[in-house]
């Protein structure tokens, strides 16, 4: 599944084709949607929002375009009309006279009046983006110590949109791996150099990945690695899908482990468990 960054990126790019251009034509695959698209015809989007893994596409005429990928969702941007050769099924389209948004697979669609979307089911509980301009580590250390999250074994309350929204699998590695925590502790196990750590890496890892398409390893070591030959899925990651590799700081074979069938990655030196 996408994750927070992955789903900014889409963002952007759907901005750049669609945003203040008047919509040609929008469509939608499913029947009940059907009426929304006369609204949308001739609207300009006027900014594209995402929430964690959910996306926004705001009209000028206060009506909005609320999808979640999900598993197989994906956003294709093309000349307009220009549809690519797939077994996908076309979910969504907004088109211009330059170009076309496409959203394929995804099967959560909603059109949302300003009034929905604040008591949406799913956006209602989101906890903060992490990739908000306004989230600090004071407030993701906050949410660390509160009563709510403190004695959540980190394998959990990491995946958890409540917690903070946008994180999936693999920033769930490396955020706790750069912060050097074992992700079958607690916030209550931790020091309180620990705990800040983890804010400023709950923070910097997401944004470093969007920044820089995905990559979350140390920037300096994956262009040497890069330079080296080695392709991106060996560079990009400091533990993620790295199992039984060495680990980057102090050679030690990285652990592959599961919480609720869910798949994490650990260094065991560098991230100790305590007990």
């Amino acid at each position: 599944m996408p994750e927070g960054p992955e789903i900014r990126k889409a963002a952007d790019k759907i901005e750049r084709a669609v945003k203040a251009k008047a919509t040609r034509e929008v469509f939608f695959a499913f029947e009940h949607l059907k009426p929304y698209e006369s609204d949308l015809t001739g609207q300009k989007v006027c900014q594209v929002e995402t929430r964690g893994k959910a996306l926004l596409i705001h009209f000028d005429n206060a009506l909005s375009i609320y999808s979640h990928n999900q598993l197989y969702g994906v956003w294709m941007i093309r000349n307009a009309y220009n549809y690519p050769t797939t077994k996908r099924q076309l979910r969504l389209a907004i088109h211009n006279p330059k170009k076309s948004a496409l959203l394929y697979s995804a099967s959560d669609i909603e059109v949302l009046t300003p009034e929905q979307i604040p008591t949406h089911p799913f956006l209602s509980k989101l906890g903060p983006d992490v990739l908000s301009p306004k989230l600090r580590p004071a407030h993701v250390l906050e949410l660390l110590t509160s009563k709510l999250h403190q004695r959540r074994q980190f394998t959990t309350l990491y995946l958890d949109q409540h917690f903070l929204a946008g994180i999936g699998n693999y920033l769930r590695s490396e955020i706790l791996y750069v912060a050097r925590i074992h992700p079958r502790l607690r916030p209550i196990d931790c020091n309180d150099e620990q705990l800040e750590a983890l804010a400023e890496a709950s923070i910097a890892i997401p944004y470093q990945s969007y920044r820089y398409s995905g990559i979350t390893n140390d920037l300096d070591l994956a262009n040497q690695l890069k330079a080296e030959g080695q392709k991106r899925s060996q560079y990009r990651h400091w533990v993620f899908s790295r199992a039984n590799r060495p680990c980057r700081v102090c050679k030690t074979p990285i652990v592959k482990d599961f919480a609720s069938s869910r798949r994490f990655y650990y260094c065991p030196v560098c991230q100790p468990a305590k007990g």
